[in-house]
């Protein structure tokens, strides 16, 4: 170990970044590097790998930047690199501004750096290094994006759509569950365009269907599922098949005709509300995970109002939102950015305190049911573990009494006890 070269991977950003930085770290030799994951302790090597989405996630990432800078300057890193979605975006601004980076890599071709370390990336090597518990694990379908959101960097950030073939998908599935995976989470820009560059329709299905008869998997999640064209045949396998979570997780980012439009979403205000019904009615007892964007240009309170009313209509599950900031090079670039950054947050406020009571209906009617959950960690007196209804590190969690013991990774049956906005408390079923 004294001989090895320590590296450390600090992952900022979505859960994309995550796979990306788990499959480097796999790749990198073990018997050249001592490999970490956001590790405390000084290292010869430091990769960062960036978030270039939106301002918040940009200042995020040079911060961090400056801050490993400054650690190399005390004699506590040797070299920092930096990778990832901020840097394939402004390499070479950044590249001058900040000359002490040993090296500045873009987020398209992980084999650039590894080069860096005098090592070849091999694609079809499903090997990853998880940094997620052993219990669950993302599985990135594809890459890239072909929608024109006009609000959106990400295409000429990560290039066009291109999926990941079944058979290697399947390979990696096949390994995750090897390793104690039990829950995978289906991630990339769009889910719903999985397959048509590789047969003209969506094959989003069939591979849900091969994806259920990887040995050891309980559970499979679906996130980032476009609305426009959505293959509702996807909602036939998640109704006949008991390993799909009843969850999806479906960015709608608002209802407004005239935003929808300048969104370039694709789909309108019926189009919306109809796939909504019909996502209901096809999955009942679904839970709806939707984003919604606040403040972009043109959002009057009229148009805030009709997205409330909205929100309050559809009654989803779970919600996030984020507020609008112009980013160079999209469409909406040039519209500026006309409401006041305190406007954004006072709608940001109230949506999310209606989401709160809606969320709060919800979780009350649970009151005195037996869920399944899985148990993600231990803490204090509870096990605290999610239902098939949320999804790691971003929806509800539920807090289980500590009447016998649980680990991580494990399946159970919980009475739930009570209920708060955002949170579940229960029993394991029985005690």
């Amino acid at each position: 170990m004294a001989n090895k070269t320590s590296v450390n991977i600090i992952t900022l950003g979505c859960s994309k970044n995550v796979v990306d930085s788990e499959k480097i770290m796999g790749q990198l030799s073990p018997h050249r590097f001592s490999i970490s994951h956001e590790s405390n302790e000084p290292s010869d090597i430091v990769i960062i790998n960036t978030c270039g989405f939106i301002k918040d996630a940009k200042e995020e990432s040079i911060d961090a930047i400056i801050r490993l800078v400054e650690a190399r300057k005390q004699g506590l890193v040797k070299d920092v690199i930096v990778t990832g979605c901020l840097s394939e975006r402004y390499r070479e601004e950044l590249s001058r501004e900040i000359p002490e980076v040993a090296a500045w890599f873009g987020a398209r071709d992980p084999g650039e750096l590894l080069e860096w370390f005098h090592q070849k990336y091999d694609a079809r090597n499903p090997e990853r290094l998880l940094s997620t518990p052993g219990h669950y694990a993302y599985l990135k379908i594809s890459e890239g994006c072909d929608r024109t959101c006009s609000f959106c960097a990400i295409p000429a950030i990560r290039g066009k759509h291109r999926s990941v073939p079944v058979d290697r998908l399947v390979d990696e599935a096949g390994m995750l569950a090897g390793r104690g995976v039990k829950e995978l989470v289906l991630i990339a820009q769009d889910l719903s365009y999985y397959g048509i560059d590789l047969a003209g329709r969506s094959q989003l299905a069939g591979l849900l269907r091969t994806l259920c008869e990887v040995e050891g998997i309980r559970w499979i999640r679906l996130h980032y599922a476009y609305p426009n064209n959505f293959p509702m045949e996807v909602l036939d396998v998640m109704r006949e098949s008991s390993k799909i979570c009843n969850y999806l997780d479906i960015p709608l980012q608002h209802i407004n005709e005239e935003i929808l439009r300048s969104m370039r979403r694709g789909h309108g205000k019926h189009e919306t509300e109809m796939l909504v019904q019909r996502i209901r009615e096809t999955v009942p007892g679904i839970a709806l995970r939707t984003t919604l964007m606040l403040g972009y240009p043109g959002e009057t309170e009229e148009a805030f109002r009709e997205l409330m009313e909205f929100v309050s209509l559809a009654r989803f599950e779970r919600l996030g939102v984020f507020t609008y900031s112009p980013e160079e090079g999209t469409k909406a670039w040039e519209l500026g950015d006309p409401v006041p950054e305190s406007v954004k947050q006072k709608r940001s406020d109230a949506l999310m305190e209606k989401q709160a009571e809606i969320s709060m209906e919800h979780n009350s009617r649970k009151i005195g049911k037996v869920m399944q959950a899985v148990i993600d960690r231990e803490e204090d007196d509870y096990y605290i573990g999610r239902t098939e209804f949320d999804s790691p590190e971003v929806d509800n969690e539920v807090f289980i009494e500590k009447s016998r013991p649980l680990f991580p990774g494990q399946f159970v049956s919980a009475t739930v006890t009570d209920a708060a906005a955002f949170e579940l408390f229960a029993r394991p079923h029985g005690k």
